[in-house]
């Protein structure tokens, strides 16, 4: 265990009932991702030894969301909701033998920066308490400090005049050590209109044990926490105008800055250029040079360098474009690879294939993906050429420098040079739609 070491609590057992929601709060989405996640991500900043989410509410549900955003986590239930200092002490049996610093965040505040963080967790202070300097402070916590630190958190409701007079607000969020934690955590009591145990009041058995509690101060839109949904907006703005700006700084061109919405774990290379009403899902990486025209929905894919998509294109989790490769307009692509300097123009559905390079896709081709019980896999070679309006039935090969008639309907493998034509013999009867035409205008005449 290193001489500096980090554990991380997040408290996420909270119904939010204020949210009016059956879904949990930490579950809604922020920049395409649980608000837990945001937590998740400021944890992992700190190279935590371990990390502890406790749940309550919907429990099984968050414990879902929290191992596929992080597997290695681990979740504690609080089936009763009796505070944070509660919600603290059923994440300690987690944490035995831990010897260092333990940070304890909350699930729905998803904006507290890496540098805080760092600060909240290397300060050298017995107990750390997190800070803002409020515009409005209101019914927040004040903290009274002195030359000797934190010497208390006043609630407002138990504040004089002079107390509500104090613009630095807590958080909630705070950083003690760990031998700290387990001597205090239990010498906390529910005496209190509530009933419950608040973790504000480490700081006073703190002092009384003879140990240096402080504070470290953010922006106060760092603590910003997720009640409502009206917040759950606010929020989304702040991190969508955060996201722009960073996009912008690293040298990416927003063409409506205002209109793009990203997600959490976007990246974008510098030089790249995003038209606008452009919308991130998560898991989108774009390398430098490759352009996003207007109106189109990424999700789960990766763009090389010189690659172009849009204007109307969907690009689905598993669609991954080499360099050079255009994707069009109303074209959807979902588990495909498109190698180097393959062109889909159009009106276009490929999923679950792999197209070599430089080969052609004509306006209305489908890969005839599902058989409505299993998905199966169609491959093009390079060079190939497939027209308009081909149907590939899956599974199916279509070789190199092969090709595709307009119209067909394609159910074999096509081998390398190959043409395949699969589509019904036409058969003109000269005369007979004048003829039809002329009847059923004299049996409308009749009527």
């Amino acid at each position: 265990m290193s001489e500096n070491a980090v554990a991380v609590v997040i408290l996420a057992a909270g119904q939010g009932s204020r949210m009016q929601s059956d879904l949990p709060k930490v579950l809604h989405r922020l920049g395409g991702v649980p608000l837990v996640g945001h937590a998740l991500s400021g944890a992992r900043s700190l190279d935590p030894e371990q990390i502890v989410v406790v749940t309550g509410h919907g429990s099984e549900a968050v414990s879902r969301a929290v191992a596929k955003l992080d597997p290695e986590v681990q979740c504690v239930l609080q089936a009763e909701q009796l505070g944070t200092g509660h919600a603290v002490q059923q994440a300690l049996p987690q944490l035995e033998g831990f010897q260092g610093k333990v940070v304890i965040l909350y699930g729905d505040t998803p904006f507290i920066g890496e540098d805080t963080l760092a600060a909240l967790s290397s300060h050298d202070a017995d107990l750390v308490v997190l800070g803002f300097e409020a515009e409005d402070p209101g019914r927040y916590g004040r903290l009274v400090v002195t030359d000797k630190g934190l010497e208390r958190i006043v609630e407002y409701k138990d504040a004089d005049e002079a107390t509500r007079q104090i613009a630095l607000c807590n958080s909630g969020v705070m950083a003690l050590d760990a031998d700290l934690l387990r001597l205090l955590i239990v010498r906390l009591s529910d005496d209190n209109a509530a009933g419950e145990y608040y973790l504000t009041d480490l700081v006073a058995l703190a002092r009384a044990e003879g140990r240096r509690a402080d504070v470290v101060t953010c922006d106060e839109e760092e603590t910003l926490g997720i009640n409502t949904r009206a917040e759950l907006a606010r929020a989304e703005a702040l991190f969508q105008s955060r996201a722009r700006a960073r996009a912008m700084d690293d040298g990416v061109t927003l063409s409506d800055p205002g209109s793009v919405f990203f997600a959490q774990d976007t990246v974008i290379g510098r030089d790249a250029i995003i038209g606008q009403n452009v919308v991130f899902g998560p898991g989108v990486t774009i390398e430098s040079g490759a352009e996003v025209l207007p109106f189109c929905h990424l999700e789960g894919c990766h763009l090389s360098a010189g690659a172009t998509v849009g204007p109307f294109a969907r690009l689905r989790p598993g669609a991954e474009l080499g360099g050079d490769v255009h994707v069009g307009n109303f074209v959807e692509i979902k588990n495909t690879v498109l190698d180097e300097g393959v062109k889909v123009g159009h009106l276009t559905y490929l999923g679950d294939a792999h197209v070599g390079e430089a080969t052609n896709i004509g306006a209305g081709t489908i890969t005839c993906n599902y058989d409505g019980v299993m998905k199966h896999r169609t491959t093009i070679g390079a060079r190939a050429f497939i027209g308009s309006d081909t149907m590939l039935v899956a599974p199916v090969t279509v070789g190199a420098d092969a090709m595709t008639g307009s119209g067909s309907v394609i159910t074999e493998d096509v081998p390398d040079g190959a043409l395949a034509i699969g589509r019904a013999r036409q058969a003109t009867k000269p005369g007979l739609a004048t003829r039809l035409m002329a009847a059923l205008r004299a049996k409308k005449e009749t009527r």
